[in-house]
């Protein structure tokens, strides 16, 4: 029997996985990531980096990130602590759902997670203080092959959170371009 629950999302190559938790008066435990599971989901993906960030201040964003090849990256993104708006844009330029989002919210007690794949902006909000996200990718950080996209791009239209109001973003996310002045990395 598979430990993992897998839901759709509108953009149909981006899913929310919950791992199956078990719980008693000394914890929880939960097998967080079963490549078997993955594979059983259609998911057979081998991750080969795990990160883990911290952000102190509610209303952090980070992103949209993303590598273009030959080092793009799949990912599944959790948290260990706090609360998050994470989004994936679709950025293949033959994709139906290209340019459109999908936004969920990812936490300690919702104990879901984002599959997004390849071909993806990644980012997020954090809507409480330290919050801490750990996240697996497919290929290994290439700073050639970083890249990303205004956080804010009116073409995107993503509905933030309120806390994105005032956001905290690194001096790398607030001179990001906006995707329409990107080159087409994903075809």
């Amino acid at each position: 029997m598979s430990s993992l629950l897998v839901e759709e999302t509108e953009i149909p190559d981006v899913k929310v996985t919950t791992p199956r938790k078990f719980g008693d008066r000394r914890g929880f435990f939960s097998e967080i990531y079963n490549r078997r599971d993955f594979a059983a989901a259609g998911l057979g993906v081998e991750f080969v980096q795990d990160n883990h960030s911290l952000s102190a201040e509610v209303g952090t964003i980070r992103g949209l990130h993303f590598q273009s090849p030959p080092f793009a990256q799949d990912k599944l993104v959790r948290v260990a602590r706090g609360k998050i708006l994470d989004v994936a844009v679709d950025i293949r330029r033959s994709s139906p759902t290209f340019g459109r989002y999908v936004a969920v919210e990812l936490s300690a007690e919702n104990w879901r997670q984002l599959f997004i794949p390849a071909g993806f902006l990644h980012g997020f909000c954090t809507l409480e203080a330290d919050t801490e996200v750990l996240y697996k990718v497919t290929n290994y950080y290439s700073p050639e092959h970083d890249h990303g996209v205004a956080w804010n791009d009116p073409d995107l239209a993503i509905a933030w959170p309120p806390e994105a109001a005032n956001a905290a973003l690194s001096a790398k996310d607030a001179g990001l371009p906006r995707l329409r002045d990107l080159p087409r990395y994903f075809e």
